[in-house]
C-alpha cells in the first residue's frame, strides 16, 4: 500500500497541480503549499522504490514509461525538490507574486517530468514544456526580460527541435522510444550513433551551454525578478546534463573536451563581468563544464563525479543567486563597481556568499571540493587515449585552469561587493525568510563538504568501492588538499595581478554580439525581401493582365498602325445573330482559350 502511494503518480503531477492552484490562493497560503509540495517531492524521490512505474501506458499512441526511478533520476528528483522548497521560501520573502511562483513551479514540475521519464518521447515532451514554462517565468518580469526571453525561447526551440529530430531518427532505427534500462527497451543504450547522436549533442548542448551555443544564459538570467533567477539557475542546465548522460551513457571524447573548454571559457568571461548575475551566469556554464566533462569521460567514477557536481552545484549556485538577489533587493544595484563594504551592514548575506564562493571554487571543507575532485581524478585515471603531461591529461589541465579562474572571479565578486570600500548609504541585511533560506542551503554546502559520505550515498555509483570504480576515490588526501589550496593561492595572486586592468575593462563582446544583430537584420532583410519581391511580382502580373485585356479589346494599342479588321462572322444581324468583329486581339484570345482547353483535355 505504501509502495503504491509512492509509485501511483509521478512527482511532477502534484507540483504542476499546485502551480495551477497557486494564483487562486493568498500569497502566504500559496507559497506555503508550494514549499511543502517541493519538500515532499524531495522525500518522495529519495524513498520511492527503483523501477519502471506507470509503464503499462501509451503516450501519443506509443509505449511509454511515465515514472522511471534509477539512481540518476533519484538524485535529480531529490535535489530538485530540496532547492525548489528553498527557492519558494526565498520567493515569498523577496516579494514575488503568486503568478510568478506559479510559473516557477510549472518549470520545476516540467523538469521533474523530464528526469523521471523512462522513454525519449516523455522526456522530449517535458523538455519542451520546460522551455515554455521557463520562458513565461522570464517574461513575467517585463522590461528587458521580454526581449531576452524571446531570444531564450528561440534558441531553446532550435535545441528542442534538434533533439526531437534525433529522437525520431533513433525510433526509426530501434523501433521504440523506451530507454534501454526499462523492460522492453532496446539492447543498446543511448541515442543511435552517427547523425542522430550529433543532433542530440547539439540540441542538448544548447541547454548545457556548449561554447558558441551558450550566450542565452548570461543574456537571460540577469533580467527577471531576483527570485526567478534562483529557479532558472538550477533546472534547465542540470536537466540538460541528465539528458546528455541518457544520450551518451558511455561518454564521448569530444563531449569531454567540450566540458573542459566550457570550464575555462565560462570562468574567463565571468572574470570580465561587473554585473553580479551576469558573472554568476557565466559560472553556470563553467561549472556545468565539469559535469559535461564527467559525462564525456564515461565510466563509473566520472559519471558519479558528474552527478555529484550536479547535486553540489545546485546548492551553491542557488545560494549565490540568493545572495546576489538580496543585494539587488536591498540596494537596487547590479553593478559590483557601485557597491562595496556591504559585509559590515549585511553580515548574514556576506557569510552566506563566502560559503557559496568557497564551495563553487572547490576549497577544502566545502562541497564543491568533493565533487570537483572526483571529476578531476576521473580525467586522470579513466580518460584514455590522450597525452599525459605534468601528471594530468590535457582535459585535467583544462579543469584545473577553470578552477583558478573560478577563484579569481569570486574573489573579485566578494572584494567589490562585500569587503572593499564602503557603501554610500544605509542598507539592511536579508530579512528573516531570506536568511532562513540562505543559511539552510549554506549549512548543506558545509555538511556535504565535511561529510562527503553523506553525498556518496546519493550517487549512482559508490566511488569508495574498488569493485565499482576503476580507482577508489578518497576526498581528503594530502595531494587533494594541496591541490585545492594551490588553486586558491593561484586565484588570489591572479586576481590582484589583474585587478587594475580588469577594472578598466569595458563590456567584452561574446558570440551573441555577432549572431544577435546578424539574425535580427538578416531575418528582417529576408522578410522584407520576400514581401517586396511578392509585391513586385504582383504589380508586374497585374500590369501584364491589364495590358493583355486592353490589347484584346483594341489591338491598335499593340500595333499602333494596323487598321482594325471588322469582318463579320456568322449570319446577318437581321436574322437574330449579333456579328463579331474579328480583330487581331480577338483572334489571339480565341487561340489562347482553345490552346488552354486542349491542354486541360490532354492532361486530364
Amino acid at each position: 500500500m505504501v509502495e503504491f502511494a509512492f509509485t501511483a503518480v509521478p512527482p511532477a503531477v502534484p507540483v504542476l497541480a499546485v502551480a495551477l492552484l497557486l494564483p487562486l490562493l493568498s500569497r502566504r497560503v500559496g507559497h506555503a503549499l508550494g514549499a511543502l509540495t517541493a519538500a515532499a517531492v524531495m522525500a518522495w524521490s529519495y524513498l520511492v522504490p527503483a523501477g519502471a512505474h506507470l509503464s503499462d501506458v501509451a503516450f501519443l499512441g506509443f509505449d511509454a514509461v511515465l515514472f522511471n526511478v534509477d539512481p540518476f533520476s533519484r538524485l535529480m528528483g531529490t535535489i530538485f525538490g530540496l532547492i525548489g522548497a528553498a527557492a519558494v521560501v526565498y520567493s515569498y520573502y523577496s516579494g514575488a507574486e503568486n503568478i510568478q511562483t506559479a510559473y516557477a513551479l510549472t518549470y520545476v514540475g516540467s523538469s521533474l517530468g523530464a528526469v523521471f521519464a523512462g522513454d525519449w518521447l516523455t522526456l522530449i515532451f517535458f523538455w519542451e514544456l520546460m522551455a515554455v514554462t521557463s520562458t513565461l517565468l522570464v517574461w513575467h518580469h517585463g522590461g528587458e526580460a521580454v526581449r531576452a526571453g524571446f531570444r531564450y525561447a528561440l534558441l531553446h526551440g532550435i535545441g528542442g527541435s534538434l533533439l526531437m529530430a534525433a529522437i525520431v531518427w533513433h525510433y526509426v532505427e530501434v523501433g521504440t522510444f523506451l530507454f534501454a534500462s526499462v523492460p522492453g527497451g532496446p539492447a543498446t543504450a543511448g541515442i543511435t550513433a552517427g547523425l542522430p547522436a550529433a543532433m542530440a549533442a547539439l540540441g542538448i548542448g544548447i541547454n548545457v551551454g556548449f561554447i558558441g551555443l551558450h550566450a542565452w544564459l548570461p543574456d537571460t538570467y540577469p533580467r527577471p525578478h531576483v527570485a526567478a533567477s534562483v529557479f532558472l539557475c538550477v533546472y534547465t542546465t542540470k536537466t540538460g546534463v541528465y539528458g546528455m548522460y541518457r544520450a551518451f551513457p558511455e561518454g564521448h571524447v569530444w563531449i569531454a573536451y567540450m566540458g573542459g573548454a566550457m570550464a575555462v571559457f565560462g570562468a574567463l568571461f565571468a572574470l570580465f563581468q561587473n554585473d553580479m548575475r551576469r558573472l554568476l551566469s557565466y559560472h553556470i556554464q563553467s561549472q556545468v563544464g565539469y559535469m559535461v566533462a564527467g559525462v564525456g569521460i564515461g565510466g563509473a567514477l566520472a559519471q558519479a563525479g558528474a552527478f555529484a557536481h550536479v547535486f553540489n552545484h545546485i546548492l551553491y549556485k542557488g545560494l549565490l543567486f540568493m545572495t546576489a538577489g538580496v543585494v539587488v533587493y536591498r540596494t537596487g544595484r547590479e553593478n559590483l563597481m557601485k557597491l562595496g563594504g556591504l559585509s559590515r551592514q549585511m553580515p548574514i548575506t556576506a557569510t552566506a556568499f563566502t560559503v557559496a564562493a568557497l564551495s563553487i571554487a572547490g576549497f577544502p571543507g566545502f562541497n564543491g571540493f568533493v565533487s570537483k575532485g572526483i571529476v578531476i581524478s576521473a580525467s586522470h585515471y579513466d580518460f584514455h587515449g590522450v597525452v599525459h603531461f605534468g601528471g594530468h591529461t590535457g582535459l585535467g589541465w583544462l579543469l584545473l585552469i577553470g578552477g583558478v579562474g573560478t577563484f579569481m572571479s569570486f574573489i573579485k565578486f566578494g572584494y567589490y561587493a562585500f569587503f572593499h570600500g564602503e557603501y554610500d548609504g544605509d542598507v539592511a541585511d536579508a530579512n528573516a525568510g531570506q536568511s532562513v533560506a540562505m543559511v539552510a542551503v549554506a549549512a548543506l554546502c558545509v555538511v556535504f563538504g565535511l561529510v562527503p559520505g553523506a553525498l556518496f550515498g546519493l550517487l549512482p555509483f559508490d566511488v569508495t568501492d574498488g569493485a565499482v570504480v576503476s580507482h577508489v576515490y578518497h576526498t581528503y588526501t594530502v595531494s587533494h588538499i594541496a591541490e585545492g589550496v594551490a588553486l586558491a593561492a593561484a586565484g588570489l595572486v591572479g586576481f590582484f595581478a589583474t585587478k587594475k586592468p580588469l577594472s578598466k575593462l569595458g563590456r567584452v563582446p561574446d558570440v551573441d554580439a555577432v549572431y544577435a544583430p546578424l539574425s535580427f537584420y538578416g531575418t528582417r532583410g529576408l522578410v522584407r525581401g520576400v514581401t517586396e519581391t511578392y509585391a513586385a511580382v504582383d504589380r508586374a502580373a497585374v500590369a501584364v493582365a491589364t495590358a493583355a485585356m486592353a490589347t484584346a479589346r483594341d489591338p491598335r494599342r499593340l500595333t499602333g498602325r494596323l487598321p482594325a479588321d471588322t469582318t463579320e462572322i456568322g449570319l446577318d444581324a437581321e436574322e437574330g445573330h449579333v456579328p463579331m468583329d474579328t480583330t487581331v486581339g480577338t483572334s489571339v484570345l480565341i487561340l489562347t482559350l482553345v490552346a488552354a482547353l486542349a491542354l486541360v483535355v490532354l492532361f486530364a
